[in-house]
């Protein structure tokens, strides 16, 4: 038998059915990846497997450094069959590492090749899989629709001029391209210098002088009308935890003042800062019925020597140990004070934490929005099967599975999207245990839906994206 075969992850009877006939052939909203509009406005066609499949991933590079390949083969120079021919070399080894399984998926899922990757087939998997990439349906667009996507957001800054995204969708591609507001570099008072070319590029962009606060409100507000009149409906904030001081309009003012003027803000007052600015962001999101997504808990940057020589997000990150449950409350409290609590999904990196945000979410819902607050899927280190069932039984126990919004990919490859497909795999497998044990009633009209919403329906209904 192939290792990926139809029942791949399904151990019983229950989950193979729920998987066959309520979750495979669901389609797919991608609502928070890293995709770069770039590739998908130029319909990007793939040199080669190192292009689409390695460039860029820090997952596998993470998996070749432990393995004891060298920087050159990762991030540096070395040519792309030799980049592929490492990773093909670290394969073997990462047995047990959730990167065999979606190596395999993807492999089958992109080219139809259904072997074991490994040394001695490196050649005739690259020669395959290049074969393949010359033709239309493994250019960027034509993977979208491969996979039945119906719609993709992007991760984008607020000083991004869109041009990319109004070119997406002058395309005529069917599947509907969104960005998502990310303004985290708005937050950097404690690092002026850089803190200060950024607010020139917003300046520029949003064609706004700024020279106070309200200026700088002012322009971000402009940005966030620009990505919406797009089609955007999503932000993003990429946190190691919420803020949830108090500060007032002038404490902030006289900070980002200070700040403008090259003096780096105390810890204090960039926590103080941060809060401010993200209460503005909640009021905006819930001003345009948008949802905020908060992506807690990642240790970035942690190893100095390597980042200086190759940059931020090249895999020298982990999970972080903050305090995440009063300050979180705070903030979501705060805004549900005024209400201006827009929808909000959490997302968790620390498996500690789960019981915090899965029970923090049933503190704001408002009986009127289904699942208004979501405890967000297993995000970076717990997108893997063992940590995706963590986060579904914690929702599962303290909250609603069945208006759960579902998988996402968050990932910078476009060879990401069989994740969908392990994670419907996984579901289905935990869900089809519960009946095969009686915990859950053996009925396919109570749990075929709830399947099938988790996988698409849901996230469709919450998010109310235009989709193709």
């Amino acid at each position: 038998m192939s290792f990926i075969h139809d029942d791949f992850l399904l151990m019983g009877r229950s989950a193979r059915r729920l998987y066959h006939t309520f979750a495979k052939d669901e389609p797919i909203l991608d609502y928070h990846c890293h995709l770069p509009p770039k590739d998908l406005a130029e319909n990007r066609r793939f040199a080669n497997l190192f292009e689409i499949w390695l460039e860029g991933d820090h997952y596998k590079w993470r998996a070749m450094r432990a393995n004891g390949v060298s920087e050159q083969y990762c991030t540096g120079e070395a040519a792309p069959y030799e980049k592929f021919l490492a990773w093909a070399r670290t394969v073997p080894h990462t047995l047990r590492n959730p990167l065999y399984h979606w190596t395999h998926l993807e492999l089958k899922r992109y080219f139809g090749i259904d072997e074991l990757l490994n040394e001695s087939n490196a050649k005739s998997v690259w020669s395959r899989a290049n074969e393949q990439l010359a033709g239309e349906d493994l250019r960027t667009q034509g993977i979208l629709s491969k996979f039945r996507v119906k719609a993709v957001c992007t991760t984008d800054d607020p000083t991004d001029d869109l041009a990319h995204h109004k070119a997406i969708a002058a395309s005529g591609i069917s599947t509907r391209v969104y960005p998502a507001y990310r303004p985290d570099k708005a937050l950097n008072v404690h690092l002026p210098m850089a803190f200060n070319v950024w607010v020139d590029r917003l300046a520029a962009v949003s064609n706004t002088h700024i020279g106070s606060l309200n200026d700088f409100l002012d322009a971000l507000r402009k940005r966030h009308d620009d990505f919406h009149a797009i089609g955007a409906r999503l932000s993003d904030h990429g946190l190691n935890h919420c803020f949830g001081e108090l500060c007032t309009e002038s404490e902030a003012a006289a900070i980002f003042s200070r700040a403008r003027s090259g003096h780096a803000a105390s810890a204090e007052e960039h926590a103080a800062f941060a809060s401010f600015l993200m209460l503005y962001f909640g009021r905006l999101d819930a001003e345009k019925g948008w949802t905020k997504q908060l992506h807690l808990g990642a240790l970035r940057n942690a190893n100095t020597r390597m980042i200086r020589r190759v940059g931020p997000d090249t895999g020298f990150d982990s999970i972080g140990d903050w305090p995440q449950a009063q300050a979180l409350c705070a903030f979501l409290d705060r805004l549900e004070q005024e209400n201006a609590l827009p929808k909000t999904i959490l997302y968790n990196n620390n498996p500690i934490d789960n019981y915090v945000f899965a029970t923090m979410i049933g503190n704001f819902q408002d009986g009127r929005t289904p699942g208004k607050i979501q405890f967000g899927s297993g995000w970076w280190f717990l997108d893997q099967k063992e940590a995706m069932e963590w986060q579904i039984n914690a929702l599962s126990n303290t909250g609603l599975l069945s208006r759960f919004i579902g998988m996402l990919t968050d990932s910078r490859s476009f060879m990401s999207y069989p994740r969908h497909e392990y994670f419907r795999r996984t579901l289905c497998n935990l869900v089809g245990e519960d009946i095969d044990q009686g915990l859950i009633p053996d009925q396919d009209e109570r749990v075929g839906p709830m399947i099938r919403n988790i996988c698409f329906g849901n996230a469709r209904d919450y998010l109310g994206l235009e989709l193709g």
